[in-house]
């Protein structure tokens, strides 16, 4: 059973999901936009430890609450990250470009591969790589739950900027068309900021798909 609680945090309302497995108490924070002693404090008050914090990319509001959170929980969490967006993480995800500075936190721990397999409890989660917003864009598809965490690929009759570094709108039609609308109808599309959509009613309703 997979538990999922979606978390409105920072300056420009990023989505951050919180999964939990009942059976082993652990959970996993996808997107930590901000606020990390908030989410921290979630995770404290519905009795999990946070065991992994996985990234779709490294823009710094989806990255924003990192070093706080792995800065008040012991263990820290480890950190997952497609190693073609290291350059934008290194770059505090591009924060300076708005006028900011953030601390990216720890270095990430784990490289994410298209096709690899990540587990939360016995929820098996594969890792698409899907650039175009960013080079190392990634989404987190569990099939069992139909479910896809789609970060800034595609949003609700919409799809992720290509105008930032790094950006590219070919490649970015060309992951939504090969990793996306590819997957059953029914599919959930959880995705970085504002409502949750589906498979299904993008292919069409989504004008930059039909």
């Amino acid at each position: 059973m997979l538990n999922i609680s979606t978390l409105v945090l920072g300056l420009v309302q990023t989505n951050c999901y919180f999964m939990s497995d009942p059976k082993t108490k652990s959970a996993v924070v996808i997107d930590p936009a901000w606020d990390g002693k908030y989410i921290l404090k979630t995770a404290e008050q519905q009795g999990f430890h946070i065991n992994q914090i996985w990234l779709t990319h490294a823009h710094f509001d989806h990255l924003g609450g990192v070093a706080e959170l792995c800065n008040m929980q012991t263990p820290p969490p480890k950190i997952a990250l497609h190693e073609d967006d290291m350059d934008l993480w290194k770059s505090q995800g591009i924060a300076p470009l708005f006028g900011m500075q953030i601390d990216p936190g720890p270095l990430p721990d784990i490289k994410l591969d298209h096709g690899q397999k990540l587990y939360l409890g016995e929820n098996e989660f594969e890792v698409f790589h899907t650039p175009g917003h960013t080079p190392g864009h990634v989404v987190y598809y569990c099939r069992a739950e139909a479910i896809v965490f789609c970060g800034d690929t595609i949003f609700q009759g919409s799809i992720g900027r290509t105008d930032l570094p790094g950006g590219n709108y070919d490649k970015l039609i060309e992951s939504i068309k090969q990793f996306i609308i590819t997957l059953p109808d029914e599919t959930r599309l959880l995705s970085g900021h504002g409502p949750e959509t589906t498979v299904g009613e993008e292919k069409l309703y989504n004008p930059f798909l039909i």
